[in-house]
């Protein structure tokens, strides 16, 4: 290979000079060869070097070149690595500059912790922490458990916890380990229905009788699972109908277990102290957000108006989400020193299956946020809501004349999620346009 003569004059640095030699022949006294995959197939690719700029930035470096024990070949063959990772390293190491991508930095930031580049180490934990999403936060945290990396750690853990039922429904959790399973289903936070978490650790059980080309039967499963991690699925917290439609066929729960759980739902009264399963929600979901549905809100006024629950009528309203979202309640109207009496409900419109539902007494307080009076209810239970389906709220509700609403609006946008509301049976009036559930509560 030429060069153009005098090269060093024109580069005014140590570091432009530095970069200039980077992935090329010129002075190199090392290659290294790597794999590289590519749409045609994989092949082997040479990386020239410069030993001394390696040992320069790397103690790992140093001492393969320069150690009592050092490597005198001229060519050294890696088989842990891809060439566009190496080559980001070594573009580091020549210049304190990488291209990250989703496709790279973690095999990046294997080759840093490898040769011992905190720096860059750094920059990709960064670039991860910045990306960090459902789709990749399992190929992202066994590496940090790995290195005990405590920063990336968390961070992933947070992603799952409030983005659970995309992460436990992908592809890629039936191929973790069942370390990272157990970790799961001992979380006491998870934004996912338990149903929805009990069918995901029932695939993840099938898939690995498959790997280990075992029958998937619901003995092996339980075995392949481990007691602790069947006994750590919080049964309970399904409905009877998901109980029987789910686990029951999974034949992973013993007959002695299944008995208990049809007492439960039976409500025969149990030594609570002997029940097998954790009964505990799974934790309450941080900041959740509220979407607002009036354009105009009016008190209760027996000149100008008011919305009343005399007729024993329920207040109902359609609703879809253009996302996946975790319903946690619903806001009501009420008025100044309020009570109310109310049993609320979510059903799937299509199925008129229930969902959640909440009963209690409630009193009014003022929302700072719209000015109004009202009060919140609270699911127990979280309820996690498909995109593009029919929902169905319905309340009934026993109390004093309360603030309503108008200039309501078929379709608002809040928190990155569009709420799509339609007409229900309207028994005690409620509309799209006016009535009752000022704002919806979710994360």
């Amino acid at each position: 290979m030429t060069h153009e003569e005098n090269w060093q004059t024109k580069l005014s640095s140590i570091a432009e000079r530095t970069k200039f030699i980077f992935n090329n022949e010129l002075l190199s006294d090392v290659k290294f060869v790597v794999a590289s995959s590519t749409d045609e197939g994989e092949s082997k690719k040479v990386i020239p070097a410069h030993k001394f700029v390696l040992a320069l930035s790397s103690p790992v470096f140093f001492a393969m070149f320069y150690g009592q024990m050092a490597d005198t070949k001229d060519s050294i063959e890696l088989s842990d690595c891809e060439y566009e990772s190496l080559l980001e390293l070594f573009r580091f190491l020549y210049s304190d500059e990488v291209n990250l991508s989703g496709s790279n930095v973690m095999q990046v930031l294997y080759l840093a912790n490898k040769y011992m580049v905190p720096s860059l180490a750094e920059k990709c934990k960064r670039y991860l922490r910045k990306n960090l999403a459902a789709s990749n936060v399992l190929s992202i945290l066994p590496h940090a458990q790995k290195f005990e990396d405590k920063d990336l750690e968390q961070p992933c853990w947070e992603v799952i916890e409030e983005q659970t039922e995309e992460v436990v429904t992908s592809v890629e959790f039936a191929a973790v380990d069942r370390s990272l399973v157990q970790s799961f289903v001992k979380k006491d936070r998870l934004n996912v229905s338990e149903v929805e978490l009990f069918k995901a650790v029932d695939r993840w059980a099938t898939k690995e009788c498959e790997r280990q080309g075992l029958t998937s039967d619901g003995e092996t499963k339980r075995r392949i699972l481990g007691e602790d991690v069947v006994k750590a699925i919080r049964f309970p917290l399904m409905s009877d109908r998901e109980f029987s439609s789910f686990v029951l066929d999974s034949n992973i729960l013993t007959f002695q277990e299944v008995a208990v759980m049809m007492k439960h739902y039976t409500s025969v009264l149990l030594d609570t102290a002997s029940f097998p399963f954790s009964q505990a929600p799974r934790g309450e979901l941080k900041d959740p957000n509220r979407c607002y549905r009036f354009s105009k809100i009016l008190p209760a006024d027996t000149i100008t108006g008011w919305w009343s629950y005399g007729s024993g009528q329920p207040d109902d309203i359609n609703f879809s989400v253009n996302t996946p979202i975790t319903l946690c309640g619903v806001q009501h109207f009420g008025c100044a020193g309020g009570q109310y009496t109310v049993s609320t409900e979510v059903t799937d419109a299509t199925f008129n299956f229930p969902l959640v539902k909440r009963s209690g007494t409630y009193t009014s307080e003022w929302d700072e946020t719209k000015q109004f009076f009202g009060f919140d209810v609270l699911f127990d239970r979280p309820v996690r809501l498909k995109a593009k389906k029919q929902y169905k709220l319905v309340s009934l509700i026993k109390g004093p004349l309360s603030w309503y609403g108008q200039e309501g609006l078929s379709s608002v946008e809040c928190g990155g999620v569009r709420f799509t509301f339609t007409r229900g049976d309207s028994g005690n009036g409620t509309t799209g346009g006016g009535g009752q559930f000022p704002a919806f509560i979710f994360s």
